[in-house]
């Protein structure tokens, strides 16, 4: 499981969750830094990864397309970049299920 970090979460990220999701990658990591999110969506689909975000623009791509990708919608506000690691390590059962069942494109957490 190998997630995409969107721009509005923070670059560390991909480093403090490598135990649980190794491989990850913040935008930023592969030159999309303020870059249109279905750039985005193409790079995440076209290298078998997951996006993480707390934009709903994401949230919209995919009830319009469906998976792949997958997206995991945090519906946090703001917050701190520990809250968001919180989350994703309290809720990766969810997320392991989320990621293997093929009829599933979004899940949202908060």
């Amino acid at each position: 499981m190998k997630l995409l970090f969107d721009e509005n979460l923070s670059p560390k990220l991909p480093n403090r969750l490598s135990d649980l999701f190794p491989n990850s990658l913040h935008v930023r990591d592969v030159g999309m830094k303020a870059t249109i999110d279905t750039i985005v969506w193409d790079y995440a689909k076209d290298n078998d990864l997951m996006i993480v975000s707390k934009d709903a623009d994401i949230h919209d791509l995919s009830l319009v397309f469906g998976n792949p990708p997958k997206v995991i919608w945090l519906r946090l506000g703001n917050c701190s970049t520990l809250q968001v690691e919180n989350l994703l390590r309290r809720e990766f059962s969810a997320i392991e299920l989320f990621y293997r069942d093929e009829t599933l494109s979004l899940l949202a957490l908060s």
